[in-house]
């Protein structure tokens, strides 16, 4: 009897033990995206499904941030695992530069999409150029965000000191497009992916013609003073309803970002998953398409890749350099 109580008292602490075990095995990663309005969020969100699904004892969630310039804070003090970002703050961030008082160990997994910046007005506002925004009520994106950063680097190209020249608003692209409908303001910056579902929101709202301002003419300006950063490019007409024709304006590259103490095993598995996953995440958003093995480089990631994420284009004989 004895025996057979001993033995029962033992396989029960085994259990335990193993059950334990396996807990201790899973893992819960966090990734740092941006507003609910625009796109790194349900990216982010779909990423996250995917990766429960494709990495064993491993599970990830979205979390809602400022965008960009928060992220990379929360990845360079550990509080989050993995964040999206645009590729000029990503830099600032590495060089302590700009919103960042001091370097950041960030590293690129992976370079993702363009960034579209929209420079958004409405018809009856008067605003046909760049220019036009002096003295009026204009969002430069929320306090944390990269198209903050943006929206000011835009302004100082086109001559304009967006700390005195405008009445500043510093809303997310939601709170804009309500801010906008409610006659608060009369413009706002926004970078995103192509089509954003606030401002596709806009668009679509009953006595309203949407209007983008052209800024592709700026891009040289810009990147004499930060860098190569930036690139011309154009929003199609047929992105958002009530377009007439399309759109110059200027692009920047994301990048799914990591603190370099990642381990490297796992830097690798996740660089797998969103390059060889990219179909399953564009069912989220079609944006997922443009994140292609043949676009991973040091010259659009704008900071140095992992070493895990390095692994894997090793493997697939993808060129870096």
């Amino acid at each position: 009897m004895k025996v057979r109580i001993l033995s029962a008292l033992l396989a029960v602490s085994l259990g335990t033990l193993g059950a334990g075990t396996a807990g201790a095995q899973n893992k819960q990663l966090t990734i740092a995206t941006g507003g609910t309005g625009g796109v790194y969020y349900p990216l982010g969100g779909g990423f996250g499904s995917i990766i429960g699904k494709e990495i064993a004892g491993v599970t990830a969630t979205a979390e809602v941030t400022g965008g960009s310039v928060d992220n990379l804070k929360l990845i360079g003090s550990g509080k989050t695992d993995m964040a999206f970002s645009q590729v000029d703050a990503a830099w600032d961030a590495i060089n302590g530069k700009g919103k960042f008082s001091s370097k950041l160990p960030v590293r690129a997994l992976a370079v993702m999409y363009p960034n579209h910046m929209h420079v958004v007005t409405i018809d009856g506002t008067g605003i046909e150029k760049i220019e036009d925004l002096k003295g009026r009520r204009v969002s430069t994106g929320s306090p944390g965000s990269a198209t903050e950063v943006f929206a000011f680097r835009v302004l100082e190209a086109a001559g304009l000191d967006p700390e005195k020249d405008i009445e500043k608003a510093r809303l997310g692209v939601a709170e804009s497009v309500n801010a906008m409908k409610d006659k608060k303001i009369e413009a706002f910056f926004w970078v995103g992916g192509l089509p954003t579902a606030a401002v596709t929101d806009l668009a679509a709202t009953p006595n309203t013609k949407i209007k983008f301002v052209e800024i592709a003419q700026l891009t040289q300006k810009m990147n004499a003073k930060y860098g190569p950063l930036y690139a011309e490019a154009s929003i199609p007409k047929a992105t958002y309803s009530g377009m007439e024709k399309d759109t110059n304006n200027i692009t920047v590259w994301n990048i799914l970002a990591v603190n370099e103490a990642m381990p490297e095993d796992l830097a690798y598995n996740l660089t797998k998953v969103l390059l060889e996953k990219r179909e399953d995440l564009a069912k989220v958003h079609k944006e997922a398409l443009n994140i292609k093995p043949e676009l991973q480089s040091v010259k659009r990631s704008g900071i140095p890749f992992h070493p895990g994420a390095l692994k894997y284009f090793k493997e697939k004989g993808i060129k870096v350099d």
